[in-house]
């Protein structure tokens, strides 16, 4: 993976950067996005999550808003969402 120079990214860093993270609602859901979250910025807190149930109830969004230090700790947690065998979509 290459890292895009500061000039060429679109975000600058360090900044507060909000990430969508959509699946089947079960109990532990929540508790285990923030798991991952954490494993990539360690200063994450709860009070930076929204979580809204879907109209029928059947799915749960997440909006986690992470402090992103780099483009490839973005991507990295990008990865580690997507590849979560609870996790449908993260946007």
């Amino acid at each position: 993976m290459q890292d895009i120079p500061p000039a060429e990214s679109l975000i600058e860093y360090p900044s507060d950067f909000p990430i969508k993270v959509m699946g089947p609602t079960h109990d532990d859901f929540a508790t285990t996005i923030v798991d991952v979250v954490l494993e990539h910025d360690p200063t994450f807190h709860v009070g930076r999550l929204e979580v809204r149930p879907s109209a029928k109830g059947n799915f749960t969004g997440l909006t986690v808003t992470v402090r992103a230090t780099s483009r490839a700790q973005l991507d990295a947690l990008y990865e580690a969402l997507s590849g979560h065998k609870m996790v449908k979509i993260v946007m």
